[in-house]
């Protein structure tokens, strides 16, 4: 063992055990913040995890949900192609009410004008008498 012996530490090494005594103090101020972050982490992690775990159910409910729109729209469809139908046929009977309206408006015309003219009005006279005539 040497006693009296004085080490010499250099102005560089001095240097560097500043910079690693600052490096370990920048490490444990943080440590702190990183440390919270990861709880954060976690807890939005457990939030995403149990949306997920709720999701699954509430989107098997809008499938069923949407199913039965479409059935529902399947019938009207359906009503709708029943109703056209109909319609066609409610066309077809007014065109044909419109035409025997104008045959009677064209009859009574006829009739009217057989009625007013002239040798219907000779003629009529000689028809209210007996007839001579019996076959």
């Amino acid at each position: 063992m040497t006693v009296g012996r004085v080490v010499g530490v250099s102005g560089g090494e001095i240097a560097a055990l500043i910079a690693a005594g600052a490096f370990l103090m920048l490490v444990l101020v943080l440590a702190v913040p990183i440390l919270r972050l990861r709880r954060t982490v976690d807890a939005a992690t457990r939030a995403i995890n149990d949306l997920n775990d709720r999701t699954g159910p509430i989107l098997g409910n809008v499938n069923t949900t949407v199913g039965n729109v479409n059935t529902a729209l399947t019938q009207v469809h359906t009503s709708l192609d029943g109703v056209n139908l109909q319609l066609a046929r409610l066309d077809t009977i007014t065109r044909h009410a419109q035409q025997v309206t104008a045959n009677v408006a064209n009859l009574a015309t006829v009739a009217t004008s057989a009625v007013g003219s002239p040798l219907v009005k000779a003629v009529a006279p000689r028809m209210s008498e007996p007839s001579r005539c019996h076959w």
